[in-house]
Parts: structure tokens; sequence; C-alpha cells
């Protein structure tokens, strides 16, 4: 069989070969397998084989089988995610970075900072305030993100932002007023990883479903850190943008 590696088992070198007819489009969505004893024939492989190989697929959001029907291509609907473009279209008309998704604060309040951020905040960091939030889809009602935000004590202690209430705007314009100072860079660090069993109750994702995890680090002008976000989103259902100016030094 035509595959990267050839010493790979057979059913990853049939989810290979299907996996990549899903990409090309000859396999679009909505559109059903050849059935498992098709699959089989065409593979020259027993059906247990089959079935690692449709596993494999459907742990990666690929397909959805239908019992007593068969396998068909996932209708995946993926969100375009960016970055910097978002904070000036925020800035402009005063509301939430992604407004075409339904908010929910599951969380808010002072809370160690966590492992994960810690090299991101000053040495001797100990608290910071954190807000916890899901994201849906406000059609479907369809989880999509999972995000928390950790803030400065000294910008965002004792005030509104300890609150388990969405804002009225972006989260970054009510940094800049408690803070006083304006975010002005931003360095982010995406990890393609393995869902956690957490991720995958509250994403309603398939055991063993990937994610994208993006940790987000944004500063003022004179290098104080103003907030670090960080955003879990279903591998299966996104596609990142970014878009830049290129300079010449």
């Amino acid at each position: 069989m035509d595959n990267t590696s050839a010493y790979a088992p057979k059913y990853r070198q049939i989810a290979y070969l299907l996996r990549r007819e899903i990409a090309e489009g000859v396999l679009g969505p909505g559109q059903q397998l050849p059935t498992e004893p098709q699959l089989a024939e065409r593979y020259n492989v027993s059906l247990p084989t089959v079935r690692q190989a449709l596993g494999v697929l459907r742990s990666e959001g690929l397909i959805q089988s239908r019992q007593g029907i068969g396998s068909f291509v996932k209708e995946t609907n993926r969100l375009q995610r960016s970055g910097w473009r978002h904070y000036g279209r925020a800035r402009a008309d005063q509301k939430l970075l992604t407004p075409h998704l339904r908010h929910e604060i599951v969380a808010a309040g002072v809370e160690p900072l966590p492992i994960h951020v810690a090299d991101l905040f000053p040495e001797g960091t100990t608290q910071v305030v954190v807000r916890r939030r899901h994201l849906f889809d406000k059609d479907t009602g369809r989880p999509e993100e999972i995000g928390a935000s950790y803030i400065p004590m000294e910008f965002a202690a004792g005030t509104y932002l300890e609150e388990p209430t969405v804002v009225p705007k972006a989260l970054f314009l009510c940094i800049e007023e408690l803070s006083g100072k304006r975010y002005a860079r931003a360095r982010d660090r995406l990890i393609a990883r393995l869902a956690t069993a957490d991720e995958l109750a509250v994403l309603e994702l398939a055991p063993g479903s990937p994610v994208v995890h993006v940790v987000h680090c944004a500063t003022a002008e004179d290098g104080t850190v103003l907030e670090v976000a960080e955003n879990v989103w279903p591998a299966e259902r996104t596609v990142i943008v970014n878009e830049y100016p290129i300079t010449t030094v």
C-alpha cells in the first residue's frame, strides 16, 4: 500500500489512505465511505483491521458511524481563528473579541498562579485573578472553546473582574482601563496535543481527539505583563490564520 511508512501497522496505513482521500476531497463532507467488506477487499485485509482503521478516523473526528448504515465523512464547519486583527476590530466596535460565540464565565476570582504559565509572569508572582470561560456556537449550542485569562493582582484584585459575569466589551479593554496601560505586544505559543478527560467532556469530543492549545501573553510598551490567556480549541474544527506585514531589516 502507498504510505509514508511501509512498516506501519496495516490499519494505520489504511487510515492514512482514507485520511488523504478526505483531505483531497475524494471523499467529501457527508459522503458515505465504502462498506467494511468493500474496504477489506480493496486493501486485502481482515474486517477487524478495517474496523481499527475506521476507529482511528473516528477518534480524529474525521468520520462518524451510524449503526446499521455505515460510516460518513463528518460535515464539520471549521472556525477561522486569527490573532492580532481581533484587537483592532474590538477596539473599534467595543465588543468582545469573539462576539459570534456565546460566552459563559464558569469561574472568576483569585487563584494560585498555574505552573504551566508561571514562566510568563515576573518572578515572585504567586497569585493572579483568573477568569475561566466556555464558549458556544450561538445557533447550535455546540461547545467551541475552553478559555482562561490570568491577570496580575495589581490590576484586577477587588474589581469587577473577580465576578463570574461576562464583561460588556473585550477583556483587554477592561484591563487597559483598570491598569492605565495599553496592550502593545503579544506572543502566542501554540501546542497540538490530545485532549484531557475534562476537555473531552466539555467540548463533547470523542476519546483520543486532538486539540489546539494556545497560550497568549500580552504586554504593555514597558514590558509589563497585562494578561496571559489560554484557549483550547477542537483541532478538527479549527483553522488558524495569521496575516501580518513582512518587513526587511
